[in-house]
């Protein structure tokens, strides 16, 4: 297996991006925290470039190519976001990016994609494997494939937001939640907390029928569940942990909790009428986790991710209006 990243991956990585990616607020609320009864700082991951905190992890990962394989390209597979950063990466560093993703992506993210300079093919997230269709592509360009979560660069690139969160913050904070899917984000987020703040509980956060890093944690290893389940939190529907980041996870999560799609929408909402931000689905994860009473915040300092904002203007209406599901 390829080796784990360290902390001292973190600091090289906030070094690389630095100049690049947004170093993106540390936001409070007096209304939140007078409704949970304790202060809640949160990362507005939404405000990085593409909207969301991937871009940290793909330009880490696209930074490392030489110049031959700048040449040759990059591939990656993703539902939007990831598919968005790594094309906006490769932009920027200038080689040609060509991202599978999933027919059902929203179209918000299927343009993005598009719009910073990325060739998208389309898959069928139901009856085909993105990995092997990723696999192919690569094999036939020479390009070079960008995980989603799973490689070194792309987890150290995560947890410069939880390097960030340690130097904003004006307080100890008692717990982090982040939301968690492939692992890759709170993988790099525990690195960073492991090392600066190891009395800080983290807690992972996933939609109710994506819940596999609890059962993963429960097991004692690797576990997937019906990767067929609906969920709008496109952003999270990975099935199983990554073979990297899951042992990373498994020593620093305190626990993991899930949360539904009516949850989910109640926390976009709030999001949008009382703290005036736009937040997508998977990125509203951990606020839902509060808000439904999932994790107690009283007395206590909690950092949360609001990881990303791209939602479909469809859907985000629906949720605002009251008209979710």
């Amino acid at each position: 297996m390829t080796k784990l990243p360290t902390f001292d991956d973190v600091i090289d990585a906030a070094r690389v991006i630095k100049g690049h990616a947004v170093r993106t607020p540390l936001i409070e609320s007096p209304a939140l925290n007078d409704r949970l009864g304790g202060r809640v700082l949160m990362k507005a991951e939404t405000l990085q470039v593409i909207g969301a905190f991937k871009f940290r992890g793909a330009y880490n990962r696209i930074a490392r190519l030489s110049e031959a394989e700048k040449v040759r390209g990059v591939v990656a597979y993703s539902s939007g976001n990831h598919a968005q950063a790594v094309a906006a990466a490769a932009r920027l560093l200038g080689t040609r990016a060509i991202i599978v993703m999933p027919a059902d992506s929203p179209a918000i993210k299927i343009a993005g994609v598009r719009e910073h300079g990325g060739e998208v093919r389309m898959y069928d997230r139901y009856s085909e494997s993105r990995e092997a269709i990723g696999a192919a592509i690569a094999a036939e360009h020479g390009s070079v494939l960008v995980p989603p979560f799973d490689d070194p660069f792309v987890i150290a690139g995560q947890g410069t937001a939880g390097l960030e969160i340690l130097e904003q913050a004006d307080a100890p904070i008692d717990q982090l939640l982040s939301g968690c899917s492939g692992g890759g984000l709170i993988a790099g987020l525990n690195l960073a907390f492991e090392a600066r703040s190891p009395e800080t509980a983290v807690i992972g956060v996933e939609p109710a029928l994506y819940d596999d890093t609890a059962r993963s944690l429960a097991a004692g290893e690797r576990i997937g569940v019906d990767p067929t389940g609906k969920s709008i939190c496109d952003a999270l529907m990975t099935p199983i942990p990554g073979e990297l980041t899951f042992p990373i996870n498994q020593r620093r999560l305190e626990r993991a909790v899930s949360v539904t799609d009516e949850e989910v929408a109640a926390a976009v909402a709030y999001a949008f009428k009382t703290l005036k931000l736009v937040v997508e689905p998977g990125g509203a994860v951990s606020l839902a986790a509060l808000l439904a009473g999932k994790v107690s915040t009283e007395g206590r300092t909690t950092a949360i991710l609001l990881s990303g904002g791209n939602v479909g203007p469809a859907l985000f209406s629906r949720i605002i209006e009251g008209r979710f599901p």
